[in-house]
């Protein structure tokens, strides 16, 4: 196979799992989102990164089905850590402001909720000790399977430019965790996966 082939291939791969994995969110029901969101909020917490006070921790705010980060959030918030989240700019790379609690969240484009606070530029993120990723599966190795909308391919590609290393985190349902997401080039492993039954951490170099 050549190497565009192959690419091909796994760009076809990630589609067909992306599709599979949106198809068992939507079969959750409300009460799975909620009973699992409380679940991933006390497991994060066993991460000494997530745990420690003072740490800066570059978040998202879930929405939908996805496993649910406002109880994480908070939590985090309560402990003494600077929570920043993202602020979804027009060519889809991402600013990111303070959180500073659930009132001060508002609705943006395509169904997200954003801080309302001062923006801080795209390159905030890089003075993050640890980088809450959303995602639909990890592997075995740690390889990611985004959305695939690109955002946080360019948050890693900055954070690599910058020589930063923040610790990487993927929240999942505990099936998203699967044994091998179709990988390009460009795609970085991640140092942790969190589900509501556990955290597992990966060797990256």
């Amino acid at each position: 196979m050549t190497g565009e082939t192959v690419g091909e291939a796994d760009k076809a791969a990630k589609a067909e799992l992306r599709k599979e994995l949106l198809a068992a969110r939507r079969g959750l029901t409300p009460d799975d989102v909620r009973v699992a969101a409380e679940a991933l909020a006390g497991q994060a917490l066993r991460l000494d990164v997530l745990s420690t006070p003072d740490a800066v921790v570059a978040a998202y705010v879930s929405v939908g089905r996805e496993p649910g980060t406002h109880a994480l959030l908070d939590a985090l918030r309560a402990r003494g850590a600077r929570v920043l989240l993202p602020v979804l700019l027009p060519d889809n790379d991402l600013d990111w402001a303070p959180y500073e609690g659930p009132g001060r969240l508002s609705p943006a484009s395509r169904g997200l909720l954003e801080p309302d606070g001062d923006r801080l530029g795209s390159e905030a993120v890089t003075r993050a000790h640890a980088v809450l990723l959303p995602g639909l599966a990890v592997d075995a190795r740690g390889m990611r399977l985004g959305r695939g909308g690109g955002s946080y391919d360019r948050v890693l590609a900055r954070l690599e430019r910058a020589g930063a290393h923040p610790d990487l985190v993927v929240l999942l349902y505990d099936n998203e965790v699967v044994a091998r997401v179709p990988a390009e080039p460009h795609d970085h492993p991640v140092h942790a996966v969190v589900t509501p039954s556990g955290v597992r951490t990966f060797q990256t170099s």
